[in-house]
């Protein structure tokens, strides 16, 4: 009876001890922000960003060179012509102040939508990566290391940047 109840309490001790090696989870930690930052396809898509800015800021500099030229015209002709034309010469330059800021939030929205059909694609190919490699090595969660307060575990950065081809 002494032996049945010293084999009950070693399996019970040693279901117990099995239990805790198997709650313990592995996990790694990846630099996504750096995977994305060195991704030669992000480099490309923010070289468009770029070009695609520029051409807004161009585009906003002359309606504001043509708004201030226009504004300077009337401000010197005013005195010399009537209140209708003045009247009409306002309204004009009102329908201008509005395009322009028009112009500038339409050019800020396209940016960010652009912006977020490029990137989107991006990190989901980054993320079947970072799911691919964690899986290769055995890995149950892999955390994102620039939000790390403590990174214990194995760094997966290079693995994954491999894994992308860079």
């Amino acid at each position: 009876m002494k032996q049945i109840k010293t084999l009950l309490i070693a399996a019970i001790f040693i279901l117990g001890a099995n239990q805790t090696m198997n709650a313990q989870a592995k996990s790694a930690h990846v630099d996504v922000s750096e995977i994305m930052a060195k991704m030669p396809a992000m480099l490309d898509a923010q070289k468009q960003l770029e070009k695609l800015s520029s051409t807004y800021d161009t585009d906003y500099k002359k309606m504001v060179e043509e708004y201030q030229g226009k504004l300077k015209k009337y401000e010197a002709e005013s005195a010399t012509v009537t209140d209708a034309i003045n009247g009409d010469r306002s309204k004009e330059v009102q329908d201008m102040q509005k395009r322009i800021v028009d112009f500038r939030d339409n050019a800020q929205k396209e940016l960010q939508q652009k912006e977020s059909d490029i990137v989107k694609p991006l990190m989901d190919k980054v993320r079947a990566s970072i799911q691919k490699v964690g899986k290769a090595k055995g890995y149950q969660y892999v955390l994102d290391g620039s939000t790390l307060l403590l990174a214990d575990g194995p760094n997966i950065t290079a693995d994954v940047k491999k894994d992308l081809g860079f």
